[in-house]
């Protein structure tokens, strides 16, 4: 992903992009219907005239002042609502799943609409001229009438937005999303099918490091630039880090086989740097949200385990094809199939290692959360194509059966549970 698309996707994940474009939108369409106002005033339309209402200055000034007035305090509303569900989303399921909200259309566009009609009323009132004022009479007839179809389709949008936003919060929504994320991550970085110009990677002589120069999280790196525009396809790069990696000024971000200082920085222009992290490139952090509202659903303060248990069901949905995947080619040729760029991926085994990690610390508190990850252990191990991965796995489940039968709980749910590991230990040693 280019620089230039990774800090667009940033501003569209913001609440301001949409609501400002709507804005600036309505601010020219009000000067528009004005300009065409001024340009009929006073023609007769016919049989058509009846579709346009006329009320004269005053009452023009009325209508026009209570949309303005009313869309102000609907905007303020929506606003406070929004923030509300904010703060209950990242308390209950983790501030990082906050970025869904900020990135969420519906969400934006809601704000925006309610705002753009409050500065289209304000621009056609202010071209609003009487008799008294300077002998000359102006009424923008046409921007009236359009300011109150505006105010029609801003009550059909609050009542989408309070169904919107009541839907938005719901678990299954958030994870789903989530889920979306993971599984388009895992479909960029680890492909089906291995494409011609990925090959094994190789190893580069004389390199010199190229360093960061800000601190940061990579947010996404700019493969194809690398390999067709960074040091003009003379030198041979190797990616030191790779998307979800934090760097410090002065550390190694890539290494280059001779010559680095004269193409460091377009290195570092295909190197993105953020404040946050983003499921864009980093498939970590889109199995650590998931793996998050699992966890977090078992604090002792929400006990969730139906929430556990949904969050672990949509893990399954992009951790198990990702196991069933070649393993990547980290090597990558130009258009002249001359070797250039060495990446970096994830390792799968050690991503699966670490999600179950995390249920082994703080998940084994409640039957259903054990069966779940049972069950994904199970799937994982019965689809992979690697025999790595699937002893990852079965180390992972006996660890989990040692922690649970260590576990001061019901021997009813120990006997339960550690019954569901041995089942899945044994489907996944069946499918070898």
């Amino acid at each position: 992903m280019s620089a230039f698309r990774q800090r667009a996707a940033a501003a569209g994940e913001s609440f301001w992009f949409l609501p400002a474009v709507l804005g600036f939108s309505a601010i020219v369409l009000a000067q528009l219907l004005i300009t065409l106002d001024r340009h009929i005033d006073g023609k007769d339309f016919g049989a058509w005239g009846v579709l346009l209402y006329r009320v004269g200055a005053s009452g023009s000034r009325d209508i026009l002042g209570a949309i303005g007035g009313s869309m102000l305090g609907v905007a303020a509303t929506a606003f406070s609502i929004t923030i509300s569900v904010l703060a209950t989303a990242s308390s209950t399921y983790g501030p990082r799943l906050v970025r869904n909200f900020m990135s969420d259309r519906g969400n934006q566009f809601v704000l925006g609409i309610f705002g753009s009609t409050f500065l289209y009323s304000l621009m056609v009132l202010r071209s609003i001229r009487s008799e008294s004022n300077d002998g000359e009479s102006f009424v923008p007839d046409i921007a009236v009438n359009v300011a109150v179809l505006l105010a029609v389709v801003d009550v059909a949008v609050l009542v989408y937005f309070i169904h919107h936003i009541a839907s938005s919060i719901q678990v299954s929504t958030l994870s789903a999303r989530v889920r979306d994320e993971l599984v388009d991550v895992v479909d960029h970085l680890y492909p089906q099918e291995v494409m011609d110009d990925h090959v094994p990677k190789r190893s580069i002589a004389n390199a010199e490091s190229v360093l960061a120069v800000k601190a940061g999280f990579v947010v996404g790196v700019d493969e194809q630039a690398l390999v067709s525009d960074a040091c003009s396809g003379k030198y041979v790069v190797e990616l030191r880090v790779g998307a979800g990696d934090h760097v410090i000024a002065g550390e190694i971000l890539a290494v280059v086989s001779g010559g680095g200082d004269s193409c460091a920085d377009e290195i570092r222009a295909a190197i993105v740097l953020g404040d946050t992290r983003t499921p864009k490139q980093d498939i970590d952090f889109a199995v650590q949200q998931l793996t998050e509202m699992a966890v977090r659903a078992l604090s002792p303060s929400t006990n969730d385990p139906y929430t556990a248990r949904n969050a672990i069901d949509e893990l399954a949905v992009g951790l198990v094809p990702l196991a069933a995947r070649p393993t990547p080619l980290l090597g990558r040729l130009d258009s002249d199939g001359e070797y250039r760029v060495t990446v970096t991926r994830p390792v799968v085994g050690d991503l699966i290692g670490r999600t179950f990690g995390a249920f082994r610390r703080y998940g084994l508190s409640d039957p259903l959360v054990v069966e779940a990850v049972a069950q994904l252990g199970e799937r994982i191990g019965r689809t992979t194509i690697h025999p790595e991965i699937r002893r990852g796995v079965l180390e992972q489940l006996a660890a989990l059966s040692r922690a649970y039968e260590a576990g001061e709980r019901d021997e009813i749910d120990v006997a339960v549970g550690q019954a569901r590991l041995d089942e899945a230990s044994a489907v996944v040693r069946s499918s070898v």
